[in-house]
């Protein structure tokens, strides 16, 4: 999120500290994946079922992203914004730190499988353990983001090129 707001130079520079501490930005990715984990399975906040008795799942896609759309007014707009754009933010790290990180996965399929498989880990877990909902909708969202995320990643890896390439 921070890199969005920065001004290009210091994108460009955040793009050759990553190359160049790459050991820092692991710490990071780390950091993320603890923080992603406390979130979707542990945090009371973001409507954990937890104790539930029974499956809850979501096999129709859309459904859930209507459902909160038509009756934004009635589940609030924090349960809006949460469902729809919280699984896209939650994501959009996912994205930006599988290519900064690997020196395999730079190719844009292979980021979005990986977030696709993550999120369906993560779908697979919930439903297994009862901890939310496995939802399609889920699915989608936390795909995008990680394309989100792979596309800011490229951006800034193309800055990073061009502005490379004009000083070498």
């Amino acid at each position: 999120m921070m890199i969005l707001r920065m001004p290009s130079m210091h994108i460009i520079s955040s793009m050759a500290a990553i190359k160049k501490h790459r050991g820092i930005f692991s710490v990071l990715f780390v950091a993320y994946l603890v923080l992603l984990f406390y979130f979707l399975f542990f945090s009371e906040g973001f409507g954990r079922m937890q104790g539930a008795n029974e499956y809850h799942y979501n096999l129709v896609l859309f459904r859930e992203i209507r459902r909160f759309t038509k009756y934004r007014h009635i589940v609030g707009n924090r349960a809006f914004l949460l469902n729809v754009f919280g699984n896209l933010i939650a994501f959009m790290p996912l994205g930006f730190f599988i290519p900064a990180l690997s020196r395999k996965s730079k190719n844009g399929f292979a980021v979005v499988l990986n977030c696709f498989l993550v999120s369906l880990l993560v779908e697979v877990i919930q439903l297994v353990f009862k901890l939310g909902c496995f939802d399609v909708d889920d699915l989608l969202l936390n795909t995008l983001g990680g394309l989100l995320g792979y596309m800011i990643y490229w951006i800034c890896d193309k800055i990073t090129d061009r502005t490379s390439r004009q000083k070498g």
